[in-house]
């Protein structure tokens, strides 16, 4: 599951900034994760628990952010 990570400059764009997206994109990807759970073995049931824990994670991110815009949209407080 190797991924390349790229980023190109845009017009006028800093290497600060460059740098930033580049490393936003890199933990998006989770290339340094994915290099550390390599590193060591870990059984199939550990792999599992941990992906479901961060699929719940994930659900209740995704929750939150609609409870957010429906807020916004309705006008409540």
């Amino acid at each position: 599951m190797a991924t390349n990570v790229t980023v190109k400059s845009r017009n006028n764009e800093s290497p600060e900034r460059l740098v930033k997206r580049f490393i936003k994109k890199v933990k998006k990807e989770r290339v340094v994760e994915e290099a550390r759970e390599r590193a060591r073995y870990s059984p199939p049931s550990v792999k599992k628990r941990e992906k479901r824990k961060r699929a719940e994670k994930a659900r209740q991110r995704e929750e939150r952010k609609m409870k957010r815009l429906i807020k916004k949209y309705t006008g409540e407080r």
